[in-house]
């Protein structure tokens, strides 16, 4: 006669389960408020390309480009920067856009984050 050895059983108890389902909540929310973040990112780094593309604004003046600016992020709903945050250079006659800012997210209580963007229009 042999005896059989008792089979033992796999998985997760009731508590680890209730703490990854917790910690993947609060990453998930955490994500999902840094999404806005990054889509005002890529909002600026459009209009940015959209401006150095336009054919008008290679002999605009700073002002103008800063109008032409302006006019995009209001459609486009831009609150992160305004025209006055952008650095405006020309090099060999091919208008580079740039600008340099941070957004403080806070997460809960009194926890933040900080992203700091660099967007470009020379990609």
């Amino acid at each position: 006669m042999s005896c059989a050895m008792p089979v033992q059983q796999r998985g997760i108890s009731f508590g680890g389960f209730l703490m990854g389902a917790f910690l993947l909540v609060i990453i998930g929310i955490s994500l999902l408020k840094l999404v806005p973040a990054y889509i005002e990112y890529a909002r600026i780094d459009s209009v940015f390309a959209e401006i150095v593309r336009d054919s008008a604004m290679d002999k605009a003046s700073p002002r103008e480009i800063r109008a032409a600016f302006e006019k995009r992020a209001s459609i486009d709903d831009i609150s992160a920067i305004s025209a006055n945050d952008i650095d405006i250079a020309s090099d060999g006659g091919r208008l580079d856009l740039s600008a340099s800012y941070s957004v403080k997210v806070p997460l809960f209580g009194n926890v933040s984050i900080i992203l700091e963007f660099n967007p470009r229009s020379d990609k």
